[in-house]
């Protein structure tokens, strides 16, 4: 054998012994952390029939599994199921989509500062409507110079269907923010925020409403104590907002946040308060109505863009944004009217695309307020996996999800631990329901996808606990 024949010999040898010798490494690797994490499981004492449990690791486009408990088990996973929403929403809409809301009026009826017919408020299905942006509306129609309105403002909230609270939803109504109705012109997540805080000079604390339309009575019950212990309670019963319990005279401002009933009222009553604000008077009521198309468009505000509202649906675990956005995948055409069966049906089939195994997921909501959805840590790790490889996508995703220890529904788990920021992912809660999905990096560049599912009666804070055990001993 010649000189240069041997060395190609023992180069190739050299090449085969350290990819054999690699490979058992990463083998040995992945079976140790195997045997830790199965160690975890096994300390927690969570009836293993209770879980659904998957991590997997994405190599050379082919997904590895690194542990896996009832993977195929479908269970109820509370608010991990907007992950569905979102890849659905960014696969239909794309990065930098936005949402427009309108004034309309009728420019021959202006005369001087005054304009004698109606002022028109369309919603167009915005989620992220809030006061900033009802400002920039009205500052924008201020400059128009119309400080007399002869009229009633006319809410065209007729893009999506007029189902407030879809029979998907949970049965029992509360009047928590987290169960505020759908309308294709809303605004503050149709919500008011109700503060209380001490009054020096009195016996009874304060109470404001945040925005004041009008619309709500407050019933104060409250009391002052001289301490710093409070102790309130905030109810809604229709217009009425009843206020109870003790604040302490050292104690900070308390905050609730309830929601209201009808959405269109809501945003065209708000509209009339900021109008009056800025000097614009208008002599009539806030009434339903339809814009016609020979209305001028005055004043116009576009959304954030579609990457920045799922945030809000994400960080927050919103479930009024997930509905919003459900009905705008429903809308496939200008005669189309935002409805929440058709967009669950448009996120089926996404999933069906995707080719997320049938048997092992059933979706009716889009927010996981339920109980009747059903899914599989396996098939939501396919979805998460998915979305990974789509680069289109996954970098809007990865952002919209709350950080370990920084923010979000995950701002104080694994804080100082080692899965702080280093975990991306959704939560989820029901009651008996605990599920956690996302991702986790790790320093040496890898980042694995994970679901984690419960369903049981073990308590719920010890079931979280357990989950961030199993995330820190995967990435530490």
């Amino acid at each position: 054998m010649t000189i240069h024949k041997l060395s190609k010999t023992l180069v190739v040898t050299s090449l085969l012994c350290f990819t054999v010798a690699n490979f058992a490494t990463a083998s040995e690797n992945a079976n140790e952390l195997k045997k830790s994490l199965e160690k975890v499981v096994v300390q927690s004492k969570v009836p293993k029939g209770d879980l659904s449990l998957m991590i997997t690791y994405i190599d050379n486009q082919k997904s590895e599994i690194i542990y896996e408990l009832n993977s195929s088990e479908k269970k109820i996973p509370a608010s991990i199921s907007k992950l569905t929403t979102a890849g659905a929403v960014l696969d239909q809409f794309p990065p930098g989509h936005k949402f427009k809301t309108v004034l309309g009026l009728d420019p021959d009826k202006i005369s001087g500062d005054t304009y004698t017919g109606d002022l028109y408020l369309k919603g167009g299905g915005d989620p992220s409507f809030v006061s900033e942006n009802m400002w920039f509306l009205v500052n924008q129609f201020e400059r128009n110079q119309i400080s007399k309105i002869k009229g009633s403002i006319i809410v065209d909230d007729l893009l999506f269907d007029s189902v407030r609270f879809d029979e998907s939803r949970q049965e029992n109504r509360v009047d928590r923010a987290y169960d505020a109705p759908v309308g294709a012109m809303s605004f503050n997540w149709n919500s008011i925020n109700i503060f209380v805080r001490p009054d020096f000079a009195g016996k009874k604390p304060k109470v404001f409403l945040d925005p004041d339309v009008g619309m709500f009575a407050v019933e104060n019950k409250a009391q002052q104590n001289e301490g710093d212990k409070t102790e309130l309670f905030v109810e809604r019963k229709g217009t009425q907002i009843i206020v109870s319990g003790t604040i302490g005279k050292k104690s900070k401002e308390f905050v609730a946040y309830k929601n209201v009933e009808d959405p269109a009222d809501w945003s065209g009553r708000n509209l009339k308060l900021f109008l009056k604000q800025r000097g614009v008077t208008v002599d009539g009521d806030v009434k339903p109505g339809v814009m016609p198309k020979s209305m001028k468009i005055v004043s116009e505000y576009e959304s954030k863009p579609i990457e920045a509202i799922l945030a809000d649906m994400n960080k927050f675990s919103n479930n009024y944004v997930a509905e919003m956005l459900t009905k705008n995948l429903s809308i496939s055409g200008d005669a189309d009217v935002g409805n929440l069966k058709k967009g669950m049906v448009k996120i089926n089939d996404y999933l069906a695309r995707i080719k997320l195994p049938k048997d092992q997921f059933y979706l009716v909501n889009p927010s996981g307020l339920t109980r009747e959805n059903k899914m599989s840590a396996k098939a939501m790790t396919q979805l998460l996996e998915t979305i990974h490889k789509d680069f289109k996508i996954f970098p809007e995703l990865l952002v919209s999800l709350p950080i370990a220890g920084v923010d979000g529904t995950l701002k104080k788990r694994m804080k100082g631990e080692a899965a702080e920021r280093w975990v991306r992912a959704k939560t989820g809660f029901l009651t008996g329901v605990v599920s956690l999905a996302g991702y986790a990096g790790r320093v040496d560049g890898r980042v694995y996808q994970f679901t984690f599912i419960f369903n049981g009666s073990a308590d719920e804070a010890r079931i979280r606990n357990f989950f961030d055990k199993i995330l820190n001993t995967l990435i530490d």
